[in-house]
């Protein structure tokens, strides 16, 4: 019965050690998406994934009504499937947070990505910065949490020296989520700033 209840205690411990790496991937795939939303002055459809349009009476999601390109490295081109939502789009483009200011010629709308300003740039980086702080905090926390579950199995029976390799195990995704998001930024900064 001991035994039994140590290989229980093991399992608990290992499930805990997954549902960590799980929440800390979860935390990495949500910077690449804010990071994908800073504009680097460079075309990137991605900045109008949050641009809703009214569509026959109800809310949608800009791509839902048209095509969206990106021609070359400073243009985004949005081709509605229906001429008619050439104003109600641009409409929704001014009201939004992209900050630029749309042209169409009646048939596609064209969104003119302006060069940034060194100012600007560092600027940028510095947001960048502050986004990606945001998965080392919730990896932290996912750290610590996960450190208070395994001092309490081990309260319930753990191992000493399965509490150890569950700590061990627990400090290498630790920080190897840690070093994912410091290259996630690294790899924006020089984006940002390279013109």
């Amino acid at each position: 019965m001991l035994y039994r209840n140590k290989v229980k205690v093991m399992l608990d411990v290992n499930i805990c050690l997954s549902e960590a790496e799980e929440q800390m991937e979860m935390s990495i795939m949500h910077l690449e998406d804010e990071f994908a939303h800073i504009r680097a002055g460079k075309a990137n459809i991605r900045i109008l994934d949050d641009i809703r349009v009214d569509s026959y009476g109800s809310m949608v999601a800009l791509n839902n009504v048209a095509a969206l390109s990106t021609p070359d490295a400073r243009t985004i081109a949005i081709r509605p499937w229906d001429k008619n939502m050439i104003k109600v789009i641009e409409k929704a483009i001014i009201d939004s947070s992209v900050g630029i200011m749309p042209t169409n010629n009646g048939e596609v709308i064209r969104l003119a990505i302006p060069p940034l300003t060194e100012e600007r740039r560092r600027d940028l980086v510095k947001q960048s910065g502050k986004v990606n702080e945001q998965p080392k905090i919730s990896t932290r926390n996912t750290r610590r949490n996960t450190l208070d579950i395994r001092k309490k199995a081990q309260k319930d029976g753990l191992p000493e020296d399965a509490e150890k390799d569950a700590e061990e195990k627990l400090q290498k995704l630790h920080d190897k989520y840690i070093k994912k998001a410091d290259e996630l930024f690294a790899e924006k900064e020089k984006e940002i700033m390279t013109v």
